[in-house]
């Protein structure tokens, strides 16, 4: 009876063993899952798809290059395109695909000046400006890294489609043959980086984005110099943006 007795403790001794075991090796893979200092990440992580809204502001300007005209003309010595600030409004649509990528739809429209500089041999100087407001349509994908401390790193790439909806407008109608002609219609390549910060109810990202035109935007106009001055024109955008989503 003894020899019964003791196997039978002998037993539920093991038993217990096994399911406090159990029991650790749970606690310690859900502790590796959730890393410590990750509280408001773990709601969001739960949404497959989230909203928001994009404030921000830019540095745009041209990329030139020269055409054979260049070289044979004695009025123009230098040409460059300035980079001026503007402003964009953003709607995001952001859909998770698996643990660390997303993809990213964000239209909206961006308020933007651009402008040609012409500077003679006796140092005159011209400017071509071009006032633009662009609706913009991004298709982006995002790597984020594993979070911490409910922050997290990401780099984001993809190409944007946008065409200027002041391209039509009564003022460039009536200035006609002395602006440059640039297409409404540009696609670009755009790359960034950026970092999450999760707060209880929202997502708050800021991010820096560099982006350039595939494709030359120049029209060419015979009736203006400038303009046979010019071969490819590309467009180019420095932006820092602010996202607030949830």
């Amino acid at each position: 009876m003894e020899t019964v007795e003791f196997r039978h403790m002998h037993n539920i001794h093991w038993r217990q063993i096994i399911f406090f075991a159990l029991l650790i090796t749970s606690t310690t893979l859900s502790a590796q899952v959730r890393p410590k200092g990750n509280y408001n990440y773990w709601d969001f992580q739960k949404k497959p798809f989230y909203f928001g809204l994009t404030l921000g502001t830019h540095s745009t300007g041209y990329l030139v290059e020269k055409s054979r005209a260049f070289t044979q003309t004695d009025s123009i010595r230098v040409i460059t395109g300035l980079d001026k600030p503007g402003l964009n409004v953003n709607i995001i649509t952001n859909l998770k695909i698996g643990e660390y990528f997303d993809f990213r739809f964000i239209p909206g429209f961006a308020f933007s000046e651009r402008r040609f500089r012409f500077s003679s041999p006796t140092g005159v100087v011209s400017e071509k400006k071009i006032e633009s407001v662009f609706l913009e349509i991004p298709l982006l994908l995002r790597f984020k890294s594993a979070p911490y401390k409910d922050k997290r790193l990401f780099v984001v790439g993809g190409l944007k489609y946008s065409y200027d909806v002041a391209s039509n407008s009564s003022v460039r109608q009536e200035q006609g043959k002395n602006l440059i002609q640039i297409a409404p219609h540009d696609f670009q390549f755009e790359v960034g980086a950026g970092m999450q910060f999760f707060f209880p109810f929202f997502i708050f990202s800021p991010e820096i984005k560099y982006s350039q035109g595939i494709g030359n935007i120049h029209i060419f106009n015979g009736f203006l110099e400038e303009s046979t001055l010019l071969d490819r024109v590309l467009s180019r955008t420095l932006s820092i943006s602010f996202h607030f989503e949830g």
